[in-house]
């Protein structure tokens, strides 16, 4: 008997789990109801593994950086130990951000009032809070979050009884290893960021979809032989994978360089990654999405490559995502999102076929699959 969820908030009924060529699509209210987004922010963000940026970016003892996790603020910082490690970024005084950005402290200081915080979180004692009665200093340390360390990168999550991410995402490691060697001597090479207009959700079933590439993408069919094009779901994560054409509209690339990849390969990591490994010399590339709001997210793109400085086909690669591609794809994105206000729609049909060809959308049955049972508070990695 095929597993229909009928939750009445959701709306689901006619979202078929375990039927993806009979199934609709999620409703039209998931992507802009705000109390659905109040929803996703604890069902989801607060239990999800988000990405943080390399190790090697947190190298030295008092580096850091900061990741937004929708409306929360994570501070992750590398220990005088060596030890890497993930606090709320906020004071315990009263409630003051603390660390901003990326770089480097001796120290975490409060700069509203000086309280300080040694680089594993601990609160340290000054003659005013010595003068505090019954202040029980342990009670007001930086309260911590997970942070795994996956292919070389540094992964945080808010839930303490989290899953580690190498058993949610068992397959991706050795996928992401057959396109890039040694993704953790990769070093961080720059940032593109993109406000969108639209629901993340929305955001992330057009990366999952490439029905829409011939129609929309005309360079980037040209990059990668669509013919072939296939999206494999596994656990948490779908991979996209396809040859590289040298001839192409999108940039050029030698082929002859020691160590090129000649194919396109992608991967999507639940709930808000993806993971790219474009034609060239040895790279790979993370687009994380983050809402914003019920209808509004970031995107940053971030670089990792043999060098510091790009090479000119790295450039042309970058300049290609910045100036065609992300352009293309946020306009597809946007004007979804007004279409869902219309009254005229309220679910679509995917376009799901049994060979799950290029033009099939099973990628996004997989992703609305695990909406659905985080929702719900069912495992989605099983």
């Amino acid at each position: 008997m095929n597993e229909v969820f009928t939750n009445p908030n959701l709306g689901t009924d006619r979202f078929k789990i375990n039927e993806p060529e009979k199934s609709y699509t999620l409703p039209a209210h998931l992507y802009f109801d705000p109390a659905q987004y109040e929803i996703e922010k604890d069902r989801i963000f607060a239990k999800s593994w988000i990405f943080a940026g390399s190790a090697n970016q947190l190298s030295q003892a008092g580096s850091y950086t900061t990741v937004q996790v929708a409306d929360q603020n994570i501070a992750v910082v590398r220990g005088k130990d060596g030890v890497v490690r993930a606090f709320h970024n906020v004071c315990s005084h009263r409630a003051h951000e603390l660390l901003k950005g990326s770089g480097r402290t001796r120290m975490i200081v409060c700069p509203y009032h000086a309280w300080s915080y040694e680089l594993d979180g601990r609160l340290k004692t000054n003659s005013v809070i010595e003068s505090v009665e019954d202040l029980n200093t342990d009670e007001f340390c930086l309260k911590g979050v997970k942070v795994e360390e996956f292919l070389g990168f540094l992964w945080i999550n808010l839930d303490p009884d989290a899953v580690p991410l190498s058993v949610q995402s068992a397959g991706l490691d050795e996928d992401v290893r057959k396109y890039v060697k040694d993704p953790e001597t990769l070093v961080y090479a720059g940032r593109l960021t993109f406000e969108i207009k639209a629901n993340w959700k929305n955001v992330v079933e057009n990366f999952q979809d490439c029905y829409h590439c011939p129609t929309a993408h005309p360079a980037l069919v040209e990059l990668f032989d669509h013919c072939v094009y296939r999206t494999k779901n596994f656990g948490i994560a779908s991979s996209h994978i396809a040859p590289a054409r040298v001839d192409n509209g999108a940039y050029s690339f030698d082929p002859e360089v020691a160590g090129t990849q000649l194919m396109y390969a992608a991967w999507y990591l639940w709930p808000n990654v993806t993971l790219n490994v474009f034609p060239g010399r040895r790279n790979l590339s993370f687009m994380h999405i983050m809402p914003t709001g019920p209808e509004t997210a970031f995107e940053h793109w971030d670089f990792y490559l043999d060098t510091e400085t790009p090479n000119a086909d790295e450039v042309a690669a970058m300049d290609y995502i910045k100036d065609v591609l992300q352009p293309e794809d946020i306009g597809l994105v946007e004007s979804v999102q007004r279409g869902l206000h219309s009254r005229a729609y309220s679910q679509g049909r995917l376009v799901i076929d049994k060979e799950r060809s290029s033009n099939s959308e099973h990628g996004i049955h997989h992703f609305q699959s695990m909406v659905v049972k985080a929702l719900t508070g069912k495992p989605i990695y099983e």
